[in-house]
């Protein structure tokens, strides 16, 4: 029931069936191409995202290999001097053995420093140390930091007592060389003591330049907005591009989430600081390379295709808009003619009712038996007006020859019985209205007379009756001249003054009277008909205007032929209207149009 009563709602909220056409293929259209829309939009932002990420993937990873082969060969130059026989030597000789054999262990390896610094750009020192020993360093001319304290430099604590693995540090500042004090990654190696005398504490290391894995850094290029950084065994920065503002704390890094990733990648931030961790860690050099994207940018181009795909969806929406359009006004407009077609045939026009569709489909029968019906109609509606017509006049001829012989038997004693006393200007006057009365009743078979006319017949009607209830009858008449030309339904007062005679004063103890007034009320003619006698209650009110209520009825065609005939002249809108009050009288008033001739035309 619920679901009848929405659909019911939903039509009804459409003026026409186009719209609800339209309508509901632009719906369904714009749900569809939405969807689609939504679908592709979507999919676009997961292809373009996972592209991104394993393109960056394998950036970083070839990144990392580079790096790793990097520091493979700084370690072998490394490993080359800690292995070296003059380096041993030097740090460890025997006891007793000639200085003169110290220093060219000495010189061979200062001339060895000085032909991997030249050939080295990215080397920035390179020495070889002992705590409380030997300090050879670069070209050994260059000064010693006095302060230098080797016991609390974490390139050489984790490189002694480390034989045969190499230690590397994250960035650092260095400080070995007086006056100097570089941004480093520093790679260190044990030389170890094979005489078993003494401390394994002399330690070969490497200050590489940190421009030098800037640059390996800088040549993987992941957009405008990206980055990489690497991260250290213990989360701590050995490269970073805004390394300066993280030191003095004007940017942070999600380092914990990167240590912690579960995955290659992670999705951290909202908005434009969405960001995109993409990383690839080195079993060589325990470090972790970091690609960092700015969401924003990595889907860049996915709002490029986004907006190709909203236009795309704008012109199919306004495509298909245009079509349904087409296709419902295709579907209505016959339908349309149709209805103006019943419109007409409401307004009574069935010579422009015909409707001509070529179309062989439902509403093509439809039509076709429509023209049909509208035909049968016609010719029935005019069977029916003619039929009516006749029974109108016939009904007028009947009113208009009932004088009831009653009446006239009684008029005509009255007359001879004044006669026999003499009272001949009474049976003048009598003789004079009753043939008045004959003349009009049986004579001009036109529907309607003037309002003056109207009034005679009256008059004479209410004279005959004076004289026949001495006793019982008065009555007075005051029309309006201004209305005495205007047309009316012919002997449409005389039953109303008969009734009040019969059934309101006839039965009144004391004489009553009768009076007809007459008036313009604006574009109106009003004629009152009132009486003072016994009235009638609410019930008797109610049906008065019933054909079969004989007590108000004028030998069968008083009240109701006369309320009829109004209404079917002037209209539903015309007629009598009766106020009456027991044991006070009756009043009855008649209203008509004054614009006359246009209904005689009509007539």
């Amino acid at each position: 029931m619920n679901k009848k009563n929405r659909n019911t709602n939903f039509a009804i909220g459409f003026k026409s069936i186009q719209s609800t056409i339209f309508a509901a293929v632009s719906v369904l259209v714009l749900c569809a191409v939405i969807v689609a829309t939504f679908v592709s939009v979507r999919y676009t932002n997961s292809a373009i995202y996972e592209n991104s990420a394993i393109y960056t993937q394998t950036i970083i990873k070839q990144l990392n290999q580079n790096i790793d082969s990097y520091i493979t060969y700084m370690d072998n130059i490394d490993s080359v001097i800690a292995k070296s026989q003059d380096a041993y030597q030097l740090l460890y000789q025997k006891i007793g053995e000639d200085d003169a054999v110290k220093e060219g262990h000495k010189k061979r390896l200062l001339e060895q420093f000085s032909t991997i610094l030249k050939g080295r750009g990215d080397i920035c020192n390179i020495g070889i140390v002992q705590k409380d020993g030997v300090m050879l360093i670069n070209s050994g001319y260059q000064a010693i930091n006095p302060d230098l304290d080797l016991s609390t430099q974490e390139w050489y604590t984790n490189a002694v007592d480390n034989y045969n693995q190499y230690n590397l540090t994250s960035s650092h500042v260095q400080h070995v060389i007086k006056g100097q004090r570089p941004w480093v990654i520093t790679l260190s190696r044990e030389v170890h003591n094979f005489y078993g005398t003494g401390n394994s504490d002399g330690v070969v290391f490497i200050d590489l330049n940190y421009s030098a894995i800037s640059e390996l850094c800088d040549q993987n290029s992941i957009g405008d907005k990206g980055y990489v950084f690497i991260l250290d065994q213990d989360g701590n920065i050995v490269y970073h591009p805004s390394q300066q503002q993280l030191y003095n704390e004007l940017q942070t890094e999600n380092i914990d989430i990167v240590m912690n990733a579960d995955s290659d990648t992670v999705v951290t931030g909202e908005g434009d600081d969405e960001k995109v961790y993409t990383f690839s860690h080195s079993d060589i050099t325990g470090w972790t390379v970091v690609g960092c994207m700015n969401m924003a940018e990595l889907l860049k181009s996915s709002r490029e295709a986004n907006n190709i795909y909203v236009m795309t969806a704008i012109v199919l929406i306004a495509i298909a808009m245009l079509i349904s359009s087409f296709v419902a006004r295709s579907i209505t407009l016959p339908i349309q003619k149709l209805r103006d077609s019943m419109e007409k045939v409401q307004e009574g026009d069935f010579k422009a009712a015909d409707v001509v569709i070529p179309s062989k489909n439902e509403i093509g029968s439809l039509t076709t038996s429509f023209n049909v019906m509208t035909h049968k109609i016609e010719d029935l509606m005019s069977q029916n007006v003619h039929e009516q017509e006749q029974k109108r006049k016939s009904e007028l001829k009947a009113l208009q020859s009932q004088i009831n012989p009653h009446f006239l038997y009684n008029t005509l004693d009255s007359i001879i019985w004044m006669a026999e006393g003499k009272k001949y200007e009474d049976v003048v006057l009598m003789t004079a209205s009753l043939a008045r009365l004959l003349r009009q009743s049986i004579s001009n078979e036109d529907e309607t007379v003037l309002i003056g006319q109207e009034i005679q017949y009256v008059k004479s009607y209410l004279t005959i009756q004076k004289m026949r209830y001495k006793d019982k009858l008065e009555f007075e008449i005051h029309v309006d001249p201004s209305i005495m030309n205007t047309h009316i339904v012919k002997l449409t007062l005389q039953p109303i003054v008969e009734n009040a005679i019969y059934h309101g004063l006839k039965y009144k103890e004391t004489k009553g009277i009768l009076r007809v007034t007459g008036y313009q009320r604006g574009q109106e003619a009003v004629l009152e008909v009132s009486d003072d006698g016994v009235g009638m209650d609410e019930e008797t009110l109610k049906h008065i205007f019933e054909k079969h209520k004989v007590n108000y009825r004028s030998n069968g065609v008083g009240v109701y032929n006369v309320q009829r005939r109004l209404s079917m002249y002037y209209g539903k809108d015309y007629g009598l209207r009766y106020k009456s009050e027991k044991g006070k009288g009756t009043t009855v008033t008649v209203v008509i149009p004054m614009e006359q001739e246009e209904h005689d035309e009509e007539a």
